[in-house]
């Protein structure tokens, strides 16, 4: 009887004493160095090196030949054509496109970014971005979740993002970049990480045009667009977009172009029109 009167007495000390133990090796723990727990997951919109968002205007310095008409039936100069390439852009026939309404051909992911347009970049939530063109009426959602299933195919396809030029996780960003609370002697000092940029990965498109004369991207085709900020000299912005082509069906090789977009104050030049073929220019004469 007396030693089950002790057990029973003694049970909640030993619940005290493990207690104790538990916080000692607690706070030993945290003397010592030992890691924080996780942080939260940040969005994609908080992980953002730059803020692509607002009104950008397409500055067409070059090609203009190919970008603000449509070019003469034949000139296909500097696409990077297979044989099935060629052989179907040269019988393209514009007036079947209309009929079979298929006026979108020239506006999709393809060829929307090297068309004199304006882009309007907004978030629709935290780990969505829009691209609208006023250029055609288009639409393209970019999704930072690679789990977004794909629908129907599109003009402009199935888009899929991320951020790219970050620093390593857990590392400041230099002088030059932002969110870097690292401190530490100046000769430890890492050199500033680019300001990063955004690498858009489309897929899952409609048969559509390169050019608006009729040249072919299979649904087969692959678009990365990557766009970054660059600041102009007299404190303008400027987006950036690369765009690579990658067609195994009409092309021999990736087709990549650079396009260049300047900020607008706001939307009141913002002017959606529908899909309707450029002014054409016609063949020119041959030589004698």
């Amino acid at each position: 009887m007396i030693s089950r009167i002790v057990l029973r007495a003694s049970a909640p000390l030993v619940v005290v004493v493990t207690l104790l133990l538990a916080l000692v090796r607690a706070d030993v723990a945290a003397q010592r160095g030992a890691p924080p727990p996780p942080a939260e997951p940040q969005t994609a919109r908080q992980m953002a090196p730059v803020d692509l968002t607002g009104y950008w205007a397409a500055a067409v310095t070059e090609d203009w030949q190919w970008r603000f008409v449509t070019p003469a039936t034949g000139d296909f100069i500097a696409v990077p054509f297979n044989t099935a390439g060629e052989e179907l852009a040269k019988a393209w026939d514009p007036a079947a496109d209309i009929a079979n309404r298929l006026q979108c051909k020239p506006f999709g992911a393809a060829a929307i970014f090297r068309l004199p347009t304006r882009v309007h970049i907004t978030w629709t939530d935290d780990e969505n971005l829009r691209f609208e063109f006023d250029l055609g009426t288009q639409t393209r959602d970019v999704h930072f979740d690679r789990r977004m299933a794909a629908g129907d195919r599109t003009w402009q396809g199935h888009a899929v993002a991320e951020w790219i030029g970050l620093p390593p996780p857990g590392r400041g960003r230099g002088r030059g970049g932002r969110g870097g609370d690292d401190e530490g002697d100046e000769g430890d000092e890492e050199p500033a990480a680019r300001p990063g940029g955004l690498k858009v990965v489309t897929t899952n498109l409609r048969a559509q045009y390169l050019r608006m004369n009729g040249v072919p991207v299979s649904e087969n085709a692959t678009i990365t667009d990557y766009l970054d900020l660059v600041p102009g000299p007299t404190g303008d912005e400027w987006l950036i977009v690369k765009t690579v082509v990658d067609d195994p069906t009409y092309l021999s090789q990736p087709y990549i172009t650079s396009s260049q977009f300047k900020k607008e104050a706001d939307g009141s030049k913002w002017n959606p029109t529908p899909c309707e073929m450029l002014p054409q220019v016609k063949p020119l004469p041959a030589l004698r």
